[in-house]
């Protein structure tokens, strides 16, 4: 079984507006929703459990009904950081699961996850053991201690900018989070840090320049954009 926990815990401070960023309306559905609809439609994904933030679980159930997302498991509070909100999601779905099902982490606020993306992440959860959706970077990458100089570049060759989903087996993931608890790793940003802050391997699934992560005001204009743009097509 694959089961997705999708994270909608955070209050969207950098978005700037009223609401949290994972329920503003685009184009009269919540960001929320188009992240949760890919999941519903993907063959592949048997559950969705969401971690939301706390206060709003009976509106994220309210939307998963009006939009009709029927493989919705439940709705859990999120915690006090994106660690804590993790673990709150992989304790629920361990009520029904076993160790060996694959839990596929991923960031609410990235609506534009593809099919294909999903189902690489999963393919080679299942060859790995764990999949870390990523792309190739191909920006030059300078180190700075002062925030307006540099000294030092990175070899771009050797870096990957890691997306969502993440994927895992239920019961190394778990493993993980009560390995961290016992190191006194409390806030590792993301399951992929959390696994090399404790010396684990990761392994790369494809990820997409489209798979972006809503932060700011700058990123819905990206994101409404890319809702009415279809593939050229000439281009392979």
């Amino acid at each position: 079984m694959n089961i997705a926990i999708i994270l909608a815990g955070g209050s969207g401070k950098r978005m700037g507006q009223n609401i949290p960023k994972q329920f503003l309306n685009i184009e009269d559905k919540p960001i929320i929703i188009y992240t949760m609809e890919v999941f519903q439609k993907h063959p592949n994904i048997d559950g969705i459990v969401v971690v939301c933030l706390e206060g709003w679980l009976e509106i994220m159930k309210a939307y998963a009904k009006q939009f009709n997302i029927t493989k919705l498991i439940d709705v859990v509070v999120g915690g006090e950081n994106g660690q804590e909100s993790i673990k709150n999601g992989l304790m629920r779905v361990k009520k029904d699961y076993s160790k060996d099902d694959i839990v596929l982490i991923h960031d609410g606020n990235r609506p534009m996850v593809s099919e294909e993306v999903i189902s690489d992440n999963i393919a080679k959860c299942k060859v790995y053991g764990n999949a870390i959706t990523a792309i190739p970077c191909v920006e030059a990458i300078l180190q700075t201690e002062d925030q307006i100089s540099s000294t030092y570049q990175y070899n771009r060759e050797n870096l990957k900018r890691t997306q969502t989903p993440q994927a895992f087996k239920l019961g190394d993931l778990l493993s993980a989070h009560k390995e961290a608890i016992e190191k006194g790793i409390t806030n590792s940003v993301a399951s992929c840090t959390l696994y090399i802050e404790l010396g684990r391997k990761v392994f790369f699934s494809i990820g997409s320049e489209k798979n972006i992560k809503l932060t700011t005001p700058d990123d819905i204009e990206i994101f409404k954009a890319l809702l009415k743009t279809k593939k050229v097509g000439w281009m392979k």
